[in-house]
């Protein structure tokens, strides 16, 4: 992809430009990051390349569509806001969007939602917001702009890509570990109060990761511990501890992220002892 727009970031453009040019891009991301990290950049970016009719590297910036999408005229990119200043998208605007969403696209092949302060959102939109992202039609298209992805519920956050942004001038580094304790945390959630289902997608964030593995089931084991420390569901909590510690081993093998999503799921939802031998 054509990133050179947004500063900085180097490593998130790198992923998202092997996506594209392998599975191509999601059907629904959030993208997340302070004021001035380029969320707004990266939004127009993702829905000029979703939208641009060049044969080369996209978005081009020069076809009719790119150009649409950066002056705000594309008839498929509807920005959602919330129905007064200072007031989040409420579940009737959410509602309508999914009755919208179901008319085909004016003129490009995908039909894309760019929803604003998706975080500030409460529970029914965003539940309502769930429905869509589960069994949207395949041409639509949603990007979630946020402050803090985690003020969005941890159901909509596993139907998502998360992209992490960091303000231009700050260490890679810092942006990795922020990265880092997004996935940590998105995984400690998911084993404290998901289903079977919902933690097997959580852990397949990890698919890309094995690199990473060993530090992230060490970052997972101390949010477990914590998360037990001040008061959340101890038993499912000190359950998980203990798979994590046991699945350290093997995540110095040659495992998938398909393969620890089914020792986990088979951990938590069947008898212990018989989970991982």
């Amino acid at each position: 992809m054509e990133l050179s727009a947004l500063t900085g970031n180097e490593r998130l453009k790198e992923q998202l430009s092997q996506r594209e040019s392998g599975r191509g891009l999601s059907h629904a991301y959030i993208i997340s990051g302070p004021a001035g990290s380029g969320r707004h950049t990266l939004a127009r970016l993702l829905a000029a390349g979703m939208l641009c009719t060049s044969r080369g590297e996209r978005p081009c910036g020069k076809c009719g569509p790119c150009i649409k999408v950066s002056r705000g005229l594309h008839p498929d990119l509807s920005v959602i806001t919330g129905p007064g200043e200072g007031k989040p998208i409420a579940v009737d605007q959410v509602r309508a969007l999914r009755s919208d969403a179901y008319v085909r696209p004016n003129e490009g092949e995908r039909k894309i939602y760019l929803l604003e302060e998706a975080d500030q959102m409460n529970p029914s939109a965003q539940n309502a917001m769930l429905k869509l992202l589960e069994e949207g039609p395949p041409y639509a298209a949603f990007l979630l702009m946020a402050r803090n992805a985690g003020g969005l519920l941890q159901t909509v956050r596993s139907r998502c890509e998360e992209l992490t942004l960091t303000p231009a001038g700050q260490p890679e580094e810092a942006a990795s570990d922020r990265e880092r304790q997004a996935v940590v945390e998105k995984l400690a959630s998911a084993l404290e109060r998901a289903g079977e289902l919902e933690l097997f997608e959580a852990v397949m964030s990890l698919e890309g990761k094995r690199a990473e593995l060993s530090v992230l089931l060490d970052a997972l084991e101390s949010e477990l511990g914590a998360r037990a420390a001040r008061g959340g569901d101890r038993r499912r909590l000190l359950r998980a501890t203990e798979l994590v510690n046991r699945l350290r081993e093997a995540a110095r093998l040659n495992v998938s992220a398909g393969q620890l999503a089914g020792w986990l799921c088979a951990g938590m939802f069947e008898p212990l002892e018989l989970a991982i031998v």
